[in-house]
């Protein structure tokens, strides 16, 4: 019906609809109580979307990395409470020697005296500082290149030190020419580091090489005693057992040809 009375419908197109005006509105209740839910639907709806929309930005990425986070946070933490604890090895230095033997001798320590150290920063180092590792010393006329190449290759793999010096014994060669002739002897290794001495007093000479003017390579644990004295060492697969041994203090063998 028209607003001014007419009982002809409005001309606006929309479609016919029947309304029915109650005459009690309590018999609306119903609907009011059904439009106030969906309302709070509504809104929590829109609540949700706003405390999920930084996550769906990014899909389901973030989950995933938080997830992984926590698992790692978690895994770290466990590992650290009841994983294995690490047991220190004391250093070379804290390790004090007990001899079994004389000085110069297997199982007891060597010379109490100084040598220079040449590689690297020049120093005066004590003889008994030198651990563990082989010490060399060798004529200076040898032809010995394949055994300092095999020495260093072993002790590089064992993880101990070598150190190489001359035996100046009754040789009227300059220390500039002998250090030379050790320098060229060091640059034909290729196997592991060598490291060069001095012995102006002759301690390792007078004390472990056998007259003859052959190779002596004594060999020295970690607690600082000669576990064995090698006269002419030869590369092979005898060499490099000893030389393995000394990652650990070494049972004393016996000296060959004695």
């Amino acid at each position: 019906m028209r607003p001014d009375g007419d009982p002809e419908p409005d001309d606006y197109g929309l479609p016919r609809i029947d309304v029915v005006v109650p005459d009690d509105a309590r018999e609306l209740e119903r609907e009011v109580v059904a439009y106030r839910r969906e309302e709070r639907q509504r809104r929590r709806r829109a609540r949700t979307r706003r405390l999920l929309r930084p996550f769906t930005r990014f899909g389901v990425a973030v989950p995933i990395i938080a997830g992984a986070l926590l698992v790692a946070l978690l895994s770290g933490a466990l590992m650290t409470a009841f994983g294995p604890r690490p047991v220190s090895r004391p250093s070379t230095s804290m390790i004090t020697p007990h001899p079994t033997a004389p000085i110069g001798q297997i199982g007891g320590t060597l010379p109490d005296g100084e040598v220079t150290v040449v590689s690297g920063q020049r120093r005066r180092q004590r003889l008994q500082a030198l651990r563990p590792g082989v010490l060399a010393v060798v004529p200076p006329s040898c032809a010995c290149g394949k055994l300092v190449d095999e020495l260093s290759t072993r002790t590089k793999e064992s993880r101990v030190g070598f150190w190489l010096m001359f035996d100046r014994r009754g040789d009227s060669t300059s220390r500039e020419a002998s250090l030379k002739k050790l320098r060229t002897l060091q640059g034909a290794v290729h196997g592991g580091p060598v490291n060069l001495v001095e012995d102006d007093q002759g301690y390792m000479a007078g004390t472990y090489v056998k007259p003859g003017g052959k190779p002596a390579a004594v060999l020295v644990g970690p607690d600082g005693l000669v576990s064995d004295i090698v006269d002419d060492p030869q590369p092979g697969k005898e060499l490099t057992e000893k030389v393995r041994k000394l990652q650990w203090p070494a049972v004393p063998a016996t000296r060959n040809g004695s």
